[in-house]
């Protein structure tokens, strides 16, 4: 079975070889990588075994082994016995000196068993001569009431121990009734778990086969993503130089705007401001005169106290005019119309133009690898081709119906021979049973004696008058002590057989084939052919020299490795070797070479574009006295507020007697308030206007040359990178794509090789088998029941010897007898005897003289 799963193995070794061929696998770690795990069955039977409830009876009786069998395994001695062909006279003394306490339990048990029908036969004829507590005749002695009750007390617990062994007997025999259905279930346990491992091998075969194809489509995923994976990574290479470049020539065009704005602005609020003071200066000098007028011409002002207001008033008309200087407010009109050439040219198109061609960097990537791509594929496509002719050639179909039928024939053979077991296990039950109720029988009498004998016993009785209830405790004891005498020898023989082969089972197969020191036997060199070195490694692989040993296929199994790891077959197939991703990847590699991404043209900024940003640093602004224009600018158009300054005229005027010159000021008042709103408050707005142009002029213009000659810096060293470097990135870049491409498939060779050695057709159920029919059946179904049965009727058969000493003292106590000591009369009554209250009995016809008894109250 174990090599037509090697072939089955072997054939899909044979598979892999023709995937791929060569060195090892390139990497594990390929971005993207797919996944891969192994689909696995989880089986029923289990690892270990558990006893259940009787588990510390069992270990009892394996402590009870260790005391009497303290020996370690033989191992030396087992490995010359079996070199010699089972010759055991030639190591006679090291197997009596290994099996010493098993042979001293066996001559104490064939002791037992020669001395005890002897010793019955003898005690049984010496009672018939009325001997050996024969007589029916008691003679008083000191402390009778303690040594009945002692004799009662130790057969009591006597009894009470070897009911425990009758106990344990029940136990044992009522696991082996039940040992061939158990032994059934773990069978067909076992079967299903290997007809699981069966089924599970072909899906994990269609499984590896089918990552092939998962991971050619993983590849050609990326074969149509070459323009964002490829291209993207070029264009994430040249960002970094290039981007930032074209942001601050993207914020100078925007400056430069921003500037051409701020200039036309202030232009324009120059030009208003100009006009706009001219005119207040005349409409303020027109209404100047015309007060002054009207104070000059009124004869209201040549008396009091109108000549003081009039005073008051002339005298603050000086106050009244405008408050700026127009020729401290040049134009800049030169400077607007150099920042108007400037921007005829659209430079922020050239800006536009400069990022657009970063961006289409994966777009011509695309582009220009769409052949190799599709020669890539149809190279990837010939690969799938092949590993499906390969995989439709494999009878891997015929190999598995090879090991089917074999185990089917196996357990088309143990359902055969199962009736038979189960009727060898019902005489082994009935036996055990009838062993069991046997000693029960023994100790029932035993125990009957005790109950009655001490129920009917009467201290006011005589020997000779004891009731009838005590009189049949006694013939109870007798009877135990009649059928000890006539089946102990009988069951002691059961004993010492099941004990010799049951102990033995235990320590030389169950514990050493717990602690692998019985597969170690196994491992001997030349153990089982003489000409072979290493058994299993001559049987699996046809070379006995290969270190392939019982004890590490075990181990191996035991953890779940896979059959080619576990066996070794790299000497027949070394997949390592085969393993290889150059046989079928050389052309991959060859067709990515011819990837030839061209993007040498890239310009991010024209030469006019450069001439434009020097013409911007000449253009003036950087010249503008801006302290001059912002000192004006906060001044107010006006000396006074003409608001104020209305208002004092009009209440000053409202003092006035009614007349021409009060209706005179009041209309210059009117005038004062028009022209403010009219001429100052669009005046002041023009200012505020003006001041907020400078400030931006101001901004923009500050180290305007040093920033300037930094970006054009900057640019050139973008430039001189994308024209020296970018080549190389394109290099670098395709054939770490390639890597990415061809990764994939030696990352699922790799897989590959990992899960057939380590994980593919695990041997795990083999080696559960092989444990449930050791560990199992024979030491737990088996070995185990038949150890603690042997246990427990040893220990009860053991103690009928001293329960059959004190049952024949204790009975004397119980029975009628026929005859009592008297006395002739008190005085003769020894002293201490009279002290415990007690009467003592003579014969009959002591010394011939024939006197009654003598009756006064017995403490007996």
């Amino acid at each position: 079975m174990t090599m037509v799963l090697v072939f089955g193995v072997l054939l899909l070794l044979g598979l892999c070889g023709n995937i791929a061929s060569g060195g090892q696998p390139v990497s594990t770690s390929t971005p993207g990588a797919l996944d891969y795990e192994l689909p696995t069955s989880e089986y029923e039977t289990p690892d270990t075994f558990n006893a259940g409830t009787v588990g510390p009876l069992y270990r009892m009786v394996h402590i009870f082994l260790q005391v009497v069998q303290p020996n370690d395994f033989p191992l030396d001695m087992i490995r010359e016995i079996l070199q010699r062909n089972f010759d055991f006279s030639v190591d006679s003394k090291e197997i009596a000196y290994y099996e010493i306490g098993i042979l001293i339990c066996t001559i104490l048990g064939l002791l037992f068993i020669i001395l005890m029908p002897l010793v019955g036969y003898f005690f049984c004829m010496c009672r018939c001569c009325n001997k050996c507590g024969g007589e029916m005749h008691q003679r008083q002695k000191q402390n009778e009431s303690c040594r009945r009750k002692g004799f009662a007390l130790s057969l009591l617990v006597i009894c009470l121990l070897m009911s425990l062994g009758i106990m344990y007997g029940f136990v044992a025999n009522h696991q082996v009734r039940t040992l061939i259905k158990r032994t059934e279930n773990l069978t067909e346990s076992n079967y299903r778990d290997l007809q699981t491992f069966l089924n599970e091998t072909p899906k994990q075969i269609d499984y590896i086969l089918a990552q092939y194809t998962n991971t050619k489509n993983k590849a050609f995923s990326d074969l149509d993503d070459v323009d964002n994976l490829l291209g993207g990574r070029i264009k994430d290479q040249v960002k970094p130089k290039v981007i930032p470049v074209l942001d601050d020539m993207k914020a100078m065009v925007t400056a430069i705007r921003q500037s051409r704005d701020a200039l036309e602005s202030m232009n324009d609020s120059l030009k208003n401001i100009s006009d706009g003071s001219t005119q207040l200066s005349t409409d303020l000098t027109d209404v100047k005169n015309s007060v002054e007028n009207s104070l000059q011409n009124s004869n209201d002002c040549a008396s009091e106290p109108t000549k003081d207001i009039c005073d008051n008033i002339r005298s603050e008309l000086s106050n009244l005019g405008s408050n700026l200087d127009a020729n401290q407010l040049p134009s800049v009109d030169d400077q607007l119309n150099k920042v108007n050439d400037i921007c005829k040219t659209d430079l922020e198109s050239l800006v536009n133009k400069g990022y657009t061609s970063i961006d289409e960097i994966p777009g011509k990537v695309g582009n220009q690898t769409v052949d190799v791509i599709t020669d890539v594929k149809k190279v990837l496509d010939s690969i799938s081709s092949t590993i499906k002719n390969v995989s439709q050639s494999i009878p891997i179909e015929e190999v598995l119906s090879q090991v089917s039928r074999y185990i089917n024939d196996s357990k088309d053979y143990f359902h055969r021979e199962l009736p038979k077991l189960e009727e060898y296990d019902s005489y082994w039950w009935l036996g055990g049973l009838i062993v069991c109720f046997l000693l029960t029988l023994i100790v029932t009498f035993f125990f009957l004696g005790l109950l009655c004998g001490v129920c009917g016993y009467s201290k006011h009785a005589t020997p000779t008058r004891r009731g009838c209830v005590s009189n049949t405790g006694g013939i109870f004891l007798m009877a135990g002590v009649g059928f000890s005498f006539l089946f102990c020898w009988i069951l002691m023989i059961l004993v010492v057989l099941t004990f010799v082969v049951g102990a033995n089972v235990e320590k030389l197969v169950c514990e050493p084939y717990a602690n692998k020191q019985l597969l170690q036997v196994l491992d001997t060199p030349h153990l089982l052919r003489k000409d072979w070195r290493f058994f299993l490694s001559g049987l699996m692989l046809n070379n006995p020299n290969i270190n392939l040993t019982f004890e590490q296929v075990y181990s191996d199994c035991k953890k779940g490795r896979g059959v080619y790891a576990t066996f070794q077959l790299e000497h027949v197939f070394n997949i390592s070797e085969n393993l290889n991703i150059e046989k079928h990847t050389r052309k991959i590699i060859k067709e990515l070479d011819n990837l030839n991404v061209n993007i040498d043209n890239i310009e991010l900024f024209n030469q006019t574009g450069r001439e434009n940003l020097e013409n911007f640093v000449n253009s003036g602004i950087e010249d503008i006295d801006y302290s001059q224009y912002l000192k004006e600018a906060e001044k107010s158009p006006t000396k006074v507020d003409l608001l104020v300054f209305a208002s004092s005229l009009e209440e000053k005027t409202d003092k006035l007697p009614d007349g021409n010159l009060k209706q005179d000021l009041k209309r210059d008042v009117q005038r004062i308030k028009t022209i403010h709103q009219q001429q100052v408050l669009p005046m002041q707005q023009s200012l505020n206007t003006l001041k907020q142009s400078v400030r931006i002029l101001e901004h923009t213009s500050k180290k305007l040359s040093e920033r300037v000659n930094k970006i054009i810096m900057s640019l050139d060293s973008a430039q001189n990178f994308l024209t020296s470097n970018v080549s190389s990135i394109v290099t670098e870049e395709t054939k770490k794509f390639g890597k990415t491409i061809v990764g994939y498939f030696a990352h699922y060779l790799e897989w590959v090789l990992y899960a057939i050695t380590e994980e593919m057709t695990s041997c795990k159920p083999v080696v559960t088998a092989m444990d449930s029919a050791v560990s199992g059946v024979l030491c737990g179904y088996a070995a185990d029941p038949l150890n603690l049965f042997w246990f427990g009727i040893g220990q009860a058969t053991a103690l009928l010897l001293p329960a059959v000493i004190f049952a024949v003292k204790l009975a004397k106590y119980y029975r009628r007898m026929d005859s009592e000591d008297i006395y002739d009369d008190v005085e003769t009554v020894p002293m201490k005897n009279l002290e415990n209250g007690s009467n003592g009995y003579h014969k009959d016809h002591l010394y011939g003289v024939h006197n009654p008894v003598m009756t006064s109250p017995s403490r007996y």
